[in-house]
């Protein structure tokens, strides 16, 4: 609730696919979606939970090498929008210095996304707590 979730829904809580469980809480989808983790049946459900008519779906995830996203054209040619994100869409010469100038200021959240601080040397595990979830945003600290 910090960063402004006003919802949340654990698809394991739920028999339904978590799409029509999302439609259903939003009397008719979601205005955005977002997938940031790279699992391709994931984009797809954030696809489909959004709103016929104007609902944008935006992958931000890296899905493994050689993975395929797919969906039925219906949802498409309904009005759902579906695009991807690198960088967050920021212009890395231009735009990344304002955001830097903004964390400085405090102005946005980054520090709340880091769960886990590891050394150079724990690297290994550092991919392995992202791989399992267990973990948002690692830090690797060159010093210790």
């Amino acid at each position: 609730k910090d960063f402004g979730v006003t919802e949340f829904v654990n698809p394991k809580e739920h028999d339904e696919p978590i799409q029509q469980r999302l439609i259903d809480l939003t009397d008719g989808g979601v205005d955005y979606s977002f997938e940031c983790i790279g699992n391709v049946s994931v984009m797809r459900a954030a696809l489909e939970c959004c709103h016929k008519g104007w609902g944008t779906s935006v992958i931000v995830g890296v899905a493994a090498s050689g993975q395929e996203i797919s969906t039925r054209p219906f949802q498409l040619v309904t009005g759902r929008v579906w695009k991807g994100t690198a960088f967050g869409g920021f212009k890395s010469r231009s735009q990344v210095p304002l955001l830097v100038d903004k964390y400085m200021k405090k102005e946005i959240k980054i520090d709340e996304y880091i769960t886990h601080k590891l050394t150079l040397g724990e690297m290994n595990e550092a991919f392995d707590l992202l791989h399992e979830g267990s973990c948002l945003r690692c830090v690797l600290d060159m010093q210790l």
